[in-house]
């Protein structure tokens, strides 16, 4: 590789914009806990970069920065500091006013926001996501936090009634489930991390949050503003390695809530720590092989469209990214030529470069990964379609159109979690119909087709397999207000902003019969506003 051909994809310094740059390592030496901002003169973890840079004409990763290797030691004292914020349910935060949590909340979105150029500098740093995806994220996760607010106050007022029914008197509310442990993937650190923490914490549990491998740096930034909105110990962060940090937790057995985002592997280890899983509530996000089927009478020009930004947005690092693609055989040749067309358009540059859609991989051997599964496939039969598909520039690899893709290839069934396209061609629907059925995933599907009674022919079978069916539009977890989950080993619990509110809290109530001793000591305690469970007060 010439250095001409590095210097066009890899910038020097001089030639990321000022705003962008990043002018010395961020040496990050700080941990949150017990609503102190705690430094750690341990040993460190450095941040390589996606992005590379060219030293005495060696090729090698940036080094951005640097995190904390917290011990066991340090792991246990967020443990201890979350147990006693939350004091079996007896602490401040957790017998506070639904109308209190809001206002902690409001207070950190005000201060987040005041974080969001140095966030979405980080997140393309260390993760390579596109400027405008970055921008996105970010402000996607603050309306995540309002719609949050909004959904508790509907949540809230409809349980502020009484139901009275069979001569007892009853208050229904949701209360906390007690320490919560939320894991964010790399790939949306910041979002997905606060798709679970921001409902768990809202709901009245304490919240210990490890950050993803990839994607620890951004968080730094909003320490400052957890630790000035929540009350001590409501709010605790731990970094470093896993089986270091996070098992001592599990293996505790104080952990009440496991919220993961991530394998399914790494979500069984977890699990299987807990010494009475049976008390574990868990909400996992895991693995999904997302399928797009196109139908032979499907507008193919959509469905083109729709399965290129399906397949390729972020280089196809989301779980609900299109990870195979059914064409019929009627329509397979024009599909590919238009397919690779539209692939072929796709700008490779920095995140930070206008209208770049392919950018670098943050993985550690994540090409290398990549080019087994083709090798592979090669070797089965199935060739590599469109120009320049997978080559490997570093930590780049130009996306791969792989055809024709079938059983006993890898990329048929695993998921490659990366810019790599396998096709395969039906002309049976029940072969298509199959996979979904005998898949190990059952996140979603996208449908492309026009004749409806065929769509709805295939509708009904699916959604006992998958969770989501799209109809010629790519698979997509928005909007925030729908349920986002996945069957068999895709997901366990359900997110969106209203559901979350439900999977981090459990049902309680207060009931009495309807005596009139007990009518007046529940008019008194409310009159009086003695209680915060047992209250009609209506938030406006």
């Amino acid at each position: 590789m010439t250095d001409e051909f590095f210097a066009s994809i890899f910038p020097n310094d001089h030639m990321v914009p000022e705003k962008h740059r990043i002018a010395s390592p961020i040496e990050q030496r700080q941990y949150l806990c017990d609503g102190a901002i705690k430094e750690w003169t341990g040993p460190q973890q450095d941040v390589l970069s996606p992005i590379c840079e060219a030293i005495d004409g060696i090729v090698r990763q940036k080094l951005i920065g640097s995190y904390p290797l917290l011990t066991e030691e340090q792991a246990l004292e967020t443990l201890d500091a979350a147990c006693r914020a939350y004091d079996h349910g007896r602490g401040p935060w957790p017998t506070m006013s639904v109308e209190g949590r809001i206002r902690h909340v409001e207070a950190f979105a005000y201060r987040m926001q005041e974080q969001r150029e140095e966030v979405v500098k980080l997140l393309m740093w260390e993760i390579g996501k596109t400027l405008p995806d970055a921008e996105k994220e970010f402000d996607r996760t603050v309306d995540y936090i309002r719609d949050t607010i909004d959904a508790l106050k509907d949540l809230d007022r409809l349980s502020s009634r009484f139901v009275i029914e069979q001569g007892v008197i009853g208050q229904i509310r949701r209360a906390p489930l007690g320490v919560a442990l939320c894991m964010g993937p790399f790939n949306y650190p910041l979002n997905e991390t606060f798709a679970t923490l921001i409902p768990a914490l809202i709901m009245g549990n304490t919240v210990i949050f490890k950050p993803p491998k990839l994607g620890v740096l951004l968080h730094q930034p909003l320490l400052g503003a957890f630790r000035d909105s929540f009350p001590r110990g409501v709010v605790n962060t731990v970094y470093g390695e896993g089986h270091k940090v996070v098992g001592p937790l599990m293996k505790s057995g104080r952990i009440d809530v496991l919220a993961f985002i991530g394998s399914s592997r790494v979500a069984d280890v977890l699990k299987h720590q807990h010494p009475k899983p049976h008390r574990l509530r868990c909400i996992l996000g895991l693995e999904a092989k997302n399928a797009a089927i196109v139908l032979k009478d499907a507008d193919i020009d959509n469905a083109v469209q729709e399965c290129a930004l399906g397949a390729l947005s972020f280089n196809g690092q989301r779980c609900t990214a299109l990870k195979i693609l059914f064409i019929h055989k009627d329509i397979v040749d024009e599909f590919i030529t238009k397919f690779s067309d539209a692939v072929g358009k796709l700008k490779e540059g920095m995140p930070w470069d206008t209208g770049v859609r392919i950018t670098p991989l943050p993985e550690p051997d994540k090409t290398k990964y990549l080019t087994e599964l083709i090798d592979d496939a090669r070797t089965k039969g199935a060739h590599v379609v469109n120009e320049n598909g997978g080559t490997v520039k570093h930590t780049f690899m130009s996306p791969a159109i792989v055809y024709p893709v079938g059983p006993g290839m890898r990329l048929y069934s695993e998921e490659q979690f990366g810019p790599v396209v396998p096709i395969a061609a039906f002309t049976d629907i029940e072969e298509p119909m199959d996979y979904v059925t005998q898949s190990d995933y059952g996140q979603q599907v996208s449908l492309f087709g026009s004749n409806a009674e065929l769509i709805a022919d295939l509708i009904d079978p699916m959604v006992n397999q998958v969770c989501r069916v799209n109809i010629n539009s790519q698979c997509q977890r928005g909007p925030d207000i729908f349920p986002f989950t996945g069957r068999k080993d895709s997901a366990e619990g359900t997110l969106s902003v209203s559901d979350a509110l439900r999977v981090f809290t459990i049902r309680t109530l207060v009931a009495a019969k309807a005596t009139d001793a007990n009518r007046r000591i529940i008019k008194s305690i409310i009159t009086e506003r003695r209680s915060r469970f047992l209250s009609t007060d209506f938030i406006l």
